[in-house]
Parts: structure tokens; C-alpha cells; sequence
């Protein structure tokens, strides 16, 4: 097709406009220009392009602190969404305008991650199991999974709490000069004592003391009377004791018996006095019948108003602590989790769980457990104002009345025994 001379400088012209927009655009360092030419702007990290560039130039904007982020530097990222860690995963790392939030590649201590494709794995780190006294965990828990725990066989032995630690080989016999004082049992080692105590036995080849010559008296003059005796004074040999070791031994052993029959008498006495006290002390706050009626305080002592006046000053000067379900005894705190173990009249552990705060779904992973009473209890406890008043009035609201009498009841006893 032939050009006429007429159009020849008009398509000359749109060449050139062109071709300057080509090497504009090749002339920018990000490779991206406007329509007019222009080389675009780039947004920096921690900022977010509102407006892309096309007709106009970019647009930014800063990302919000722990909010939104924007890690590089761009003509069109918007800023982004921070990562919000799931369950109990800490933060390694906290979001910035600059780079996303950094969650640790494990749960805190005591706890563990199911697996995201397992029946548990909703991204919540579960508490673990603590398998008890008598019981050793076959599988230690670990970052994704529980502990498994299995009752000590014969010959093996756990004497301690724990969601990690195996049963332990017992001694398996006492030494030549020792003899056994308790056999092995899942609760407890062999113990051995030896057979002679080296109190008063004298070792072999001990030499005997030698006692020095009783010197001669002499007279007036200087001489040796007659009847005087010149031989070596040997004093009379000292019997061997070491057939009187067992009385020796009883001895001991009574002595140290009756200190700890003293002792543990001091440490009721002075229990029971403390408590008697604190007991006034309470009920004295409460008091409002006339002198000498018989009131009920909270622990179910019955005390008359002159005993309380006499001991009101020290309930305002004492503040009473508060008692903590975590020091609860051991055995106080397994008949409670077998009473949440047990319905009655349609409430159980998951009751409590309920009313204690949790949610559905961390209630459903303490009933797969073994023991989820004690599960839910030992999570429990570690919170502020686990009190026992508090587990009481939480009982007493889901009518489990029977266990927080079971609860109450062991302070009483224990002061007595």
C-alpha cells in the first residue's frame, strides 16, 4: 500500500510519541509507568498502595500497628492483615507495619498441639495428663501429642505426679549387711538398713590403750616401805560391748519414735488452736444475735457471742488468707475428682466446667481424657482466685452440695488426726 506525502509526517509524529513512551518506560528502575509516562512510585515497607498507577501516579498508605503489614516494596500490595496465633501458641514475634506476626513453634510447658487433621486439632494447645502416683507415662508428652499413662508393674516403682516420667526399676535385694525393711511396691522403693550399727564396737586390730607404772610411795627417808608393791598397775580389762548393740539400737529407735510422736502432737495442738481461733475470729464479723445465743459460722462451729467479743479485736487486725484449691492434700483432691467422676441428679465434671467458665469445645477435649475431672481441676487451679470458697459456691450453684461437703470436711479431720 503506497503512503501519501499528506500522511507520511502525521504516522512519523505518532512513531516517535511512541517510542519516547517505550523508552520512558524502560527507563524506570521498577518497570512500571503511567499512562502519560511517568515512573511510578513505589510504596516502601509498612505502607500499602490505595490507588495502583495507571492514569495517575501510586497512592499509598501507612499499615496500622498490630493490625495490618506490608513487608515489601510494591506498586500494587495493599496492606495486609496481621496473623492472629490460634489457642494457647504464644507470640514469637508481634505484627508490625513491616513483617506479619510470628507464632512459636510449640506450646507453653505442660501443654500440647493435636494435630490440626485429628479429632482435637482446633488449633488449641490442651493441658497434659499427669499420671500419678503408682502409674508411669509409656509415652511421654510432647509438643503434638498426650501423655499415656500405665500402672507400675511388679518390680517397678513412681513416686511422684508427672506426664513425662517412666516407672522406675526397683532395688532389686538388700546388701550382705543389710537387711530389708520394706519390700518394692508401685508407690515405693525397696528400703535396706544395715544389720549392725558401729556405735560401740571396737574395729579389729585396734590396739588397747596402755596405762603408764603407778610410782611407789616412799617414806620419810627416801626408801620404799616394805609393804609397798613395785609391780605395773594393770587396771581391769573392759568388757566387749558389742553384744549389748541391739538394746542400744532399741533405744535409739524409741527415742527418735517418741520425738516424732511428740512433734506431730505439738503440730495438731497448735493446728487445732489456730483454727479454733480463726474460727471465733469469723464469726465474730457475723455476730449480731444477743450475748450468749449460739451462732453458725461457715465452717460449722458453734460459738457463743462472749467467746466472739473477746476475740473480735484480732479479726480486724488479722486479714484471713484465702485457701487455695492447689494446696489442697493430694488424697483430699482425688475423692473430690472421683465425686465429679460420679452424676448425681444429672451433674457431673461437665457441669462444673460450665459453670466455671469454659468453653464447649475445651470441655469436649478434657472428656477425651482419662481422668477429666483431674484434668479439669489442675487447669483450673492455676488461675487467679482458684479458692476453695469459690469451688464451694460453684458446687453449691450446679446442686452438687454433697461434694462441697466432702470438700470442707477434711480440714476438720485433719486438724484432729
Amino acid at each position: 500500500m503506497k503512503l501519501t506525502r499528506g500522511r507520511l509526517p502525521g504516522l512519523l509524529l505518532l512513531l516517535q510519541v511512541f517510542a519516547a513512551k517505550v523508552l520512558a518506560h524502560q527507563g524506570c528502575k521498577n518497570g512500571h509507568s503511567t499512562s502519560a509516562g511517568d515512573c511510578c512510585d513505589l510504596c516502601p515497607p509498612g505502607y500499602g498502595v490505595t490507588v495502583p498507577c495507571g492514569l495517575a501516579n501510586t497512592k499509598c498508605e501507612p499499615c496500622q500497628e498490630s493490625v495490618t503489614f506490608s513487608s515489601v516494596a510494591s506498586t500494587t500490595e495493599p496492606c495486609r492483615p496481621c496473623l492472629q496465633c490460634p489457642g494457647h501458641v504464644p507470640v514469637q514475634d508481634a505484627c508490625t507495619p513491616t513483617h506479619d506476626t510470628v507464632c512459636a513453634t510449640s506450646c507453653p510447658r505442660g501443654h500440647y498441639l493435636p494435630p490440626a487433621n485429628g479429632s482435637e486439632g482446633n488449633g488449641l494447645c490442651l493441658p497434659c495428663q499427669l499420671c500419678p502416683e503408682g502409674y508411669g507415662a509409656t509415652r511421654p508428652c510432647g509438643p503434638s501429642a498426650d501423655a499415656v499413662c500405665q500402672k507400675c508393674p511388679e518390680g517397678y516403682y513412681s513416686e511422684v505426679k508427672s506426664a513425662s516420667e517412666a516407672c522406675l526399676a526397683c532395688q532389686r535385694e538388700c546388701g550382705e549387711n543389710e537387711v530389708m525393711i520394706q519390700a518394692c511396691s508401685p508407690l515405693s522403693d525397696t528400703l535396706c538398713m544395715e544389720k549392725e550399727l558401729q556405735i560401740l564396737k571396737r574395729t579389729e586390730g585396734e590396739t588397747r590403750k596402755t596405762f603408764p607404772k603407778r610410782t611407789p610411795l616412799l617414806d620419810s627417808e627416801g626408801s620404799v616401805p616394805p609393804n609397798s608393791s613395785t609391780s605395773e598397775f594393770v587396771p581391769p580389762l573392759a568388757e566387749d560391748n558389742s553384744k549389748n548393740i541391739i538394746p542400744v539400737y532399741c533405744s535409739i529407735l524409741a527415742a527418735v519414735v517418741v520425738g516424732l510422736l511428740a512433734y506431730v502432737a505439738f503440730k495438731c495442738w497448735t493446728t487445732c488452736k489456730q483454727k479454733h481461733q480463726l474460727a471465733k475470729a469469723r464469726a465474730g464479723e457475723m455476730a449480731t444475735s444477743p450475748e450468749g445465743e449460739k451462732l453458725h459460722s461457715d465452717s460449722g462451729v458453734f460459738l457463743d457471742t462472749h467467746s466472739l467479743q473477746e476475740h473480735r479485736p484480732l479479726s480486724k487486725v488479722h486479714k484471713v488468707e484465702p485457701r487455695l484449691y492447689a494446696n489442697l492434700m493430694p488424697h483430699k483432691q482425688e475423692e473430690v475428682e472421683q465425686l465429679l467422676q460420679t452424676p448425681a441428679h444429672g451433674k457431673d465434671w461437665r457441669c462444673l466446667a460450665d459453670h466455671l467458665g469454659y468453653e464447649e469445645e475445651t470441655i469436649a477435649a478434657f472428656g477425651r481424657g482419662e481422668a477429666p475431672a483431674h484434668t479439669l481441676l489442675s487447669d483450673w487451679s492455676a488461675k487467679e482466685g482458684a479458692t476453695l470458697d469459690a469451688l464451694c459456691t460453684a458446687l453449691v450453684a450446679i446442686e452438687r452440695v454433697d461434694v462441697a461437703e466432702n470438700l470442707n470436711a477434711p480440714a476438720e479431720v485433719s486438724s484432729v488426726v
